[in-house]
Order: C-alpha cells, then sequence, then structure tokens
C-alpha cells in the first residue's frame, strides 16, 4: 500500500502474506470504506479470502465489498505480470485492452465514482502491484479521477 495513492482516494492491496487479521487491519488503518476485489473468480485457498467469508469479515469491519470480474486478468494472462520487463509490458498492454469494454469502463467509473467520496482498495493476491493487473486499474483510476499522478 502506497499512503500516496490512499490520500487520492484509491489504493491498492494484495493479501499475499497476510492473514485475513492483519488484511483487514491494513484497511480499517488506510480508512477504506470499499474494498474492491479485481479477481477473475473470487475464490482463494488461503483461509478468509473467497467472496462470502471476505464480504462478511469486512462487513463487520464497517467496509463494504464489491466484487469486479471485469476487471479481472485471465488466466493466459497472469503469467506475464511476473516475467522478464518486456512481457511484464506487453501482459499490461493486453490487460488494457481489456478493460476497454463497455463493461469494464461501467466498472471503472464506479469505482472511481466512489473514490471521490471515500477511500477505496483494489485488492487482488500479489503484494506488489507491479507484478499484477491491478497496477494497470490503478493507472486507469488516477486517469479518471484526476486527483494524483499515476502509480509510477
Amino acid at each position: 500500500m502506497d499512503d500516496t495513492t490512499s490520500q487520492c482516494g484509491i489504493f491498492g492491496i494484495g493479501y499475499e502474506g497476510l492473514n485475513i487479521d492483519a488484511f483487514v487491519h491494513r484497511l480499517v488503518t488506510s480508512g477504506a470504506r470499499i474494498l474492491a476485489d479485481v479477481r477473475l473468480n473470487a475464490i482463494s485457498r488461503k483461509r478468509g479470502f473467497s467472496k462470502r467469508l471476505l464480504e462478511a469479515t469486512l462487513a463487520d469491519a464497517g467496509i463494504g465489498y464489491w466484487h469486479v470480474p471485469e476487471l479481472g486478468n485471465p488466466g493466459w494472462n497472469r503469467a506475464g505480470f511476473s516475467g522478464p520487463s518486456d512481457e511484464v509490458q506487453a501482459a499490461r498492454a493486453r490487460f488494457a485492452d481489456m478493460i476497454g469494454s463497455d463493461a469494464a469502463a461501467t466498472r471503472l467509473e464506479e469505482i472511481a465514482a466512489a473514490a471521490s467520496d471515500g477511500v477505496v482498495a483494489v485488492m487482488c493476491v500479489e503484494a506488489d502491484e507491479r507484478a499484477c493487473h491491478r497496477y494497470v486499474i490503478l493507472q486507469e483510476l488516477h486517469h479518471r479521477l484526476d486527483l494524483c499522478a499515476a502509480v509510477s
């Protein structure tokens, strides 16, 4: 999580390496009021991070939960995000094209609107968002929000 990003109304967070209690604590201390789950399938082998249990746990902490599969990265494009620099750039470009659909654009607008009214956390698995598709999502949201510089 990047403090500068959270001051802009939106930030990225991954649950890799965290248990559910530590994850929720980070969200609460960041002031998040909504978690936008951008995993294509909101399931996890890690206890507490599958859709229904995560939604219930967040509700107990006063945080809303949105599953946003329209912004999920398909399996065939995931490996590129952890490869060499040229593969990462190619995977980001493919994903940026994918979120040009009407359905994805609508969901990006909903997230941007929520972020202009309170803090939204955009979640996927990876701890390092530079190795995750949410990097592309956050860049697009920052562009739409026009509140802060794009993610570096």
